[in-house]
């Protein structure tokens, strides 16, 4: 369970002083997350996700994520509203954390997408995409191509324990983005948007939740990562045409790829993959085998990078 900070009664109270939201009727953990303390949280006026900000987040750059959640909700997208204080603050502190009250968002998240549902998440990307044009603020992405060998280093002898094939898949990945994709149009742009970040109601899309990744990149990047995250399957050994051609169909209508952007597909594509293998990597080698957080299979993503390899820009738009 991702509550790494209780609340008491009492210290919610006192906290809700500050709001103009109502009286608490009930908070509870919420299972699903790997860095920060959420809680349902209802009062007598509405439903609300209260988090706590762990060690893991960056405490300066919470304003920046804040920011641009609440700049997506003021452009009509379905992302949900930090809610400020009394006084318009929307960060505060709880418990010695960090903390935020968030709009609550309906909806569910699929396991496993069908092509309408990747339809439906390509056109909520395009919006996104179009939605940034006019967010000025700037957020360096520390988990992208520079940052990458440093992040393998980290990893050490380990990866070979993990799959005796990872070192060699990492260190052709590593090798291509040497030849990086650069001059793509850049925004702020999610980099993290997998299905369990999508709620849907039926195949629309009612929210889009954990901006804690976001940052200042290629967009092409962004799409390459969600190419990742729905078309294949979750151990990485299928590519599913049919969902990456629902996927750039939807992106198609709210905002397009340019021609250097498609060119550059199966390069940021097999980037993508290679930072989820190496931040699971990392994870895997050094999380207590009691941790309350589940360890998620580095070779999930490994596989897609092999495929990224030899992938074409039409195998990535599912021609």
């Amino acid at each position: 369970m991702a509550v790494f900070t209780a609340v008491t009664a009492s210290q919610l109270a006192e906290f809700l002083v500050q709001y103009d939201i109502g009286r608490a009727l009930s908070c509870k953990g919420i299972a699903e997350g790997v860095q920060n303390s959420n809680f349902l949280l209802d009062t007598d006026r509405a439903r609300f996700i209260l988090t706590l900000y762990e060690e893991r987040v960056v405490t300066e750059d919470l304003p920046w994520f804040l920011a641009l959640m609440t700049h997506l909700a003021d452009k009509g997208l379905p992302v949900p509203r930090p809610i400020p204080n009394r006084d318009g603050v929307a960060l505060t502190e709880l418990n010695g954390r960090p903390a935020c009250i968030i709009e609550f968002v309906p909806g569910l998240s699929v396991a496993e997408p069908s092509p309408a549902h990747c339809h439906a998440i390509g056109a909520a990307l395009g919006r996104l995409h179009t939605a940034v044009a006019d967010f000025a603020p700037y957020r360096a992405n520390n988990l992208g191509h520079a940052a990458w060998r440093a992040m393998a280093l980290r990893c050490g002898t380990g990866m070979a324990d993990i799959d005796a094939d990872l070192p060699g898949l990492v260190a052709d990945a590593l090798a291509a983005a040497d030849d990086w994709p650069l001059g793509l149009p850049m925004a702020a742009v999610h980099t993290d948007l997998f299905p369990d970040n999508v709620l849907l109601n039926g195949e629309t899309v009612t929210g889009l939740i954990d901006f804690y990744f976001a940052c200042t990149e290629a967009r092409a990047f962004d799409y390459a990562v969600t190419h990742a995250a729905w078309c294949f399957s979750a151990v990485g050994r299928v590519h599913y045409p049919e969902r990456a051609a629902a996927l750039a169909a939807g992106y198609a209508e709210t905002a397009g790829l340019t021609a250097a952007e498609i060119t550059a597909l199966p390069r940021l594509g097999q980037g993508a993959a290679l930072r989820f293998t190496l931040t699971r990597a990392y994870d895997w080698l050094n999380t207590p085998a009691d941790a309350l957080v589940t360890r998620k299979d580095p070779m999930a993503f490994a596989r897609r990078m092999a495929w990224y390899a030899r992938a074409t820009p039409d195998m990535m738009l599912g021609r």
